[in-house]
């Protein structure tokens, strides 16, 4: 049995989320714990489950 280390985030979630920055759509990445925006080129963290969605604690995409 393996061990969860990151509690489950509801996709469901994403349908009433989007970037703070630009209004657009996000994208989950599962593998990363983090929701995209590709038009913003940031990656909001999720921590606990719960997206953090302030642009301060958001990382710089390349």
């Amino acid at each position: 049995m393996t061990e969860q280390t990151e509690p489950l985030f509801d996709r469901h979630m994403l349908e009433a989320l989007i970037c703070p920055r630009t209004q657009t759509t996000l994208r989950y990445d599962a593998e990363a714990h983090e929701l995209i925006s590709e038009s913003a080129r940031l990656a909001f963290p999720i921590r606990n489950g719960i997206p953090v969605m302030l642009v301060d604690e958001a990382r710089a995409l390349d």
